[in-house]
């Protein structure tokens, strides 16, 4: 059974508010850091979120609340985007043996349909 859709207004196209930038029709490549303030290379994952854009509203806020919630708790992770267009969360990271898998893992307890789709460990 669909859900119906909620209509968009302009308040709630940047869920959520609360301590993340959005920046639309920035790529990716432009916003994404390669290296920390100390000149070492970032590792990075994304993960994919199947059918996020299609909830409502409030589901999606209360994910992106979960998912910041899990990449502040990471003093590792320096730079984290949601893309709500093609569903899908990039993460770059200072490396750390086992964080990709930890923060994944925290996500899916609250989103298990998040899956894995790419990484990069440099």
């Amino acid at each position: 059974m669909n859900q119906p859709k909620l209509p968009r207004s302009p308040q709630s196209e940047g869920l959520p508010r609360a301590g993340l930038r959005v920046q639309p029709g920035e790529p990716l490549w432009k916003l994404a850091p390669t290296r920390d303030e100390s000149g070492q290379l970032l590792c990075d994952f994304m993960v994919l979120i199947p059918h996020l854009k299609t909830q409502q509203a409030v589901y999606i806020g209360n994910a992106q609340n979960w998912i910041s919630g899990v990449l502040k708790q990471h003093k590792e992770v320096v730079f984290a985007n949601m893309d709500l267009k093609l569903n899908l969360l990039w993460v770059s990271h200072r490396y750390r043996a086992g964080i990709m898998l930890e923060i994944v893992g925290a996500i899916r307890l609250q989103l298990p349909e998040a899956v894995l789709v790419a990484h990069n460990t440099r």
